[in-house]
């Protein structure tokens, strides 16, 4: 039996309720927890009836997340687990109806707020833009970021979402102009990981990282003792989270992490542990682990597997029995308040809380229905189009051979549809299926039907497909090129090109900040920041561990929060360690929310022509498919470099730009209008005019091909030489194909692999620009070798495309054609 006879009810210092507050404060959690619980029930119930593909739902963190939700203010961001959608009703951004559409998959945005039907169930995240992609006042609403179906993959952009906070904090300046992001950088970044998840190397890169950056996190890892089937002891040393954790708990001479282990089931010191760490996070801005112990997933992982098969008797009773919900009705029914040593008040008695189950039960039914019915209204809107247009056909032409064959049968087969659940795959496959087969017949009905087919068919992949880039006015494609302005023929090498200009840009966008290995006291390791973090200070320009991962979520997170990052990674290779974070969240995140987030990170490289394994190679086949979402730049040396920066940082595209390793101490010409000229995005450049064959490459190679372009003008061979520049996009204006209707003739030099960026190449020319109209001759490819260059100038001569290789391959070109 639970006595109070004070009214600290939560904490010694904050906040005071009276018992009135206090009781209603606890009767609308178990009303939420109920409903929660009836909503992950009926959705399992849904799947498994063939209404949903898949589920996976939050029952068993209920009374956690109720906590949490306690202290989790506007302006403030969660980065999280599929299991939180408790947490996401109690600060009010998610309701049962919208809970269901995405459950159901509901391509209507207003239905489906968050992802618009993209994301799996229980995949939740707020709008931070508005219908026009630009952002609004965040400062003024709960944000959560998008969340992801890899397991820690939201670990790294926590990180920027928390440091953001200490920049504003620290950055007096952007107090005025960015005052819809941050106020006085008092928000914290609240992140949820399951138990299983912590033996991901995203977690420990992310916890090592904050430790050291002591940054506003509270990470509450939800701890139900099994990852799918596995228990704990097959995924991390020691029987316990948190002792496991230790080294990094903070001491009186070292800072480090504030630990808290708590009971899940336990209402007041879940609260009071929130409190505590809400305290820590956001005024001493010290990351805060909360390790929530005891938790149930009375459903199992998700749709796909049944705990029965993996859980023992004696487990699957103890769940039941220690049930978050069941331990906190018990610990209401048996709450005594004395009024004094005769008297005292209960929260609630067994009527009662029987009577919120039984409402939670009814209204999370009826919620779903509306959800349902929505989600169907549109499908039988094109159904119903269907068959009017079909009656039409079948009414005017009654008798002929092809209505009498096919029409009718597929008219029934649309009626059929009903008996089980109809979704618009299955009206667009019976109609496409008819007019395979009704070319024998023509009339202006059938001409409607294949005109409603097309107009209709483009609406839904629009539904579906759009949101990949940018929409906004400032979506890089948009932004017009401004030229390098020259005084003079002085050169400089390209390195002082790019420091100069970091400078300008550094100057001219107080809200830039340039981070990672060897950036800030060197100035990166090619010197194209020399002296730059002297100048402008550690907060902008600044160094990182080696952590790849985690540096890229930093600037996903700072991006999120309306900073404007270029993150450095090393060298090419060094991509692989970020790699998934790009692809599996950064070039995914407008597309996954429909325009509903934005990260704008330019991801600054290097890589292409030199010797060795490592840091020198080409691999952008691999990165182009795995990045759509992110624009790829190619620049052929540092003053376009310096340009693409300058276009990004006016708009608002995430990108990746590799510039060229051996390309620093080439001599080039130093622009006087630094910061301000632009490389156009998905522009090619024709660099050499020719009449006989078009040559297409990108980067370090080009200058080889300039060079072997020089060696065939020797014998008269008038080559046409068209630097891409950006892979994506490609060739916005579909220049390369004007050039072909000249030359007809294309070889592409490319030291990817051979299929690499090369076969991307060709079928963007050949199948997107129709290009093959116009060649006299098969296309033709050099590329590299399948290995990676090995070491030393021989080496790369003899596994790279080399001056000579394009000249005898130009030669054979022209003599077979």
């Amino acid at each position: 039996m639970n006595n109070y006879n004070n009214k600290k009810f939560i904490d010694d210092d904050e906040p005071y309720f009276d018992f009135d507050s206090f009781k209603k404060m606890v009767i609308n959690d178990y009303k939420l927890a109920k409903i929660s619980r009836e909503t992950s029930i009926l959705g399992r119930k849904e799947v498994l009836n063939g209404r949903a593909k898949f589920g996976i739902f939050g029952d068993g963190k209920e009374i956690p997340q109720l906590a949490m939700a306690k202290v989790f203010k506007n302006g403030d961001y969660r980065s999280g687990y599929y299991r939180d959608q408790t947490f996401m009703m109690a600060i009010g951004v998610l309701t049962v109806k919208s809970f269901f559409s995405q459950l159901y998959a509901h391509s209507d945005l207003e239905a489906e707020p968050v992802s618009s039907g993209r994301m799996m169930p229980s995949h939740f995240g707020t709008r931070f833009l508005n219908k026009n992609g630009n952002w609004k006042n965040l400062i003024q609403q709960k944000n959560s970021s998008a969340d992801i179906s890899s397991t820690a993959a939201q670990m790294p952009r926590l990180l920027g979402l928390a440091q953001a906070s200490k920049i504003y904090k620290e950055l007096k300046n952007l107090k005025e102009t960015h005052k819809m992001f941050s106020h006085n950088g008092n928000e914290v970044a609240f992140g949820t990981i399951g138990n299983a998840s912590i033996s991901e190397g995203l977690f420990w890169e992310t916890l090592n990282a904050a430790s050291v950056l002591q940054i506003p996190i509270i990470l509450s890892i939800w701890d139900d003792e099994y990852g799918i089937s596995v228990p704990n002891k097959y995924q991390f040393s020691k029987q316990n989270i948190s002792d496991l954790l230790y080294g990094f708990h903070r001491s009186k001479k070292e800072k480090g992490i504030e630990i808290i282990r708590v009971h899940g089931y336990n209402y007041i010191d879940l609260t009071k542990t929130y409190f505590k760490a809400d305290k820590i996070a956001r005024k001493e801005h010290v990351p805060v682990i909360i390790h929530v112990t005891n938790l149930t997933q009375p459903q199992g992982h998700s749709t796909s597997s049944s705990h029965e098969r993996y859980k023992s008797k004696e487990r699957l009773e103890w769940e039941m029995n220690n049930d978050g919900i069941k331990k906190f009705r018990d610990w209401i029914l048996n709450f005594r308040f004395e009024i004094n040593q005769k008297n005292y008040c209960k929260i609630a008695n067994v009527g009662f809380l029987d009577q919120i189950d039984t409402e939670a039960k009814e209204y999370v039914k009826n919620e779903k229905e509306k959800a349902w019915k929505a989600f169907q209204r549109p499908i039988y809107k094109i159904k119903n189009e269907v068959l009017s247009i079909l009656d039409q056909i079948q009414n005017n032409h009654s008798e002929e051979k092809w209505i009498k064959k096919y029409v009718k049968k597929y008219i029934k087969e649309l009626h059929n549809m009903t008996k089980n659940y109809p979704t618009k795959k299955s009206v667009f496959r019976i109609v496409r299926k008819l007019l395979y087969f009704v070319s024998e017949g023509k009339s202006d009905t059938k001409d409607c039907l294949i005109e409603w087919v097309r107009k209709k068919y483009h609406e839904e992949q629009e539904n579906y497909s759009s949101h990949l880039y940018s929409i906004s006015e400032k979506a890089s494609a948009r932004i017009t090129e401004v030229f390098p302005v020259y005084n003079d023929d002085y050169k400089v090498d390209g390195r002082i090109v790019l420091r100069e200009n970091f400078d300008k840009l550094l100057e001219l966008h107080p809200d830039l900040l340039i981070f990672g290995e060897d950036v800030g006291k060197i100035g990166d390791v090619n010197q194209g920041l020399e002296g730059l973090q002297k100048k402008y200070g550690k907060i902008r320009v600044f160094d990182t561990g080696i952590r790849e991962s985690t540096i890229l979520g930093q600037g996903i997170g700072l991006a999120m929060r309306g900073l404007r990052p270029i993150v450095e990674i090393q060298y090419i290779d060094y991509i692989l360690y970020a790699l998934q974070i790009m692809s599996d969240d950064l070039a995914c995140l407008q597309y996954r929310t429909k325009g509903g987030q934005k990260a704008p990170v330019i991801i600054r490289t290097r890589g292409h022509r030199l010797e060795g394994i490592w840091h020198s190679g080409s691999p952008m086949g691999g990165i182009i498919n795995y990045l759509r979402g992110i624009l790829v730049l190619v620049p052929r040396n540092m003053v376009k470099a310096a340009g693409f920066y300058n276009t990004l940082l006016y708009g608002d595209d995430p990108a990746l730009v590799v510039e060229c390793l051996n390309g620093y101490r080439i001599k080039e010409k130093l622009p006087k209008n630094l910061g301000l000229f632009r490389t156009p995005i998905g522009i090619v450049e024709k660099t050499r005019t020719g009449e006989d064959i078009t040559i297409i490459t990108y980067g370090s190679t080009w200058r080889i091909v300039s060079e072997a372009a020089e060696e065939l003008s020797k014998i008269n061979i008038d080559s046409e030489i068209i630097d891409i520049q950006s892979l994506l996009p490609f060739d916005l204006q579909k220049d390369i194909v004007k050039s072909l209707q000249k030359t007809n003739r294309l070889l592409i030099i490319d030291e990817d692999v051979p299929g690499g960026a090369s076969a991307y190449i060709l079928q963007k020319i050949l199948e997107e620009q129709n290009g093959y109209y116009y060649l006299d001759s098969p296309p033709v490819t050099i590329t590299a070798k399948e290995h990676r260059p090995p070491y030393g100038s021989d080496g790369d001569y003899f596994s790279k495309p080399s001056v000579e290789n394009i000249v005898e391959k130009v030669l054979k070109i022209m003599n077979d054609s």
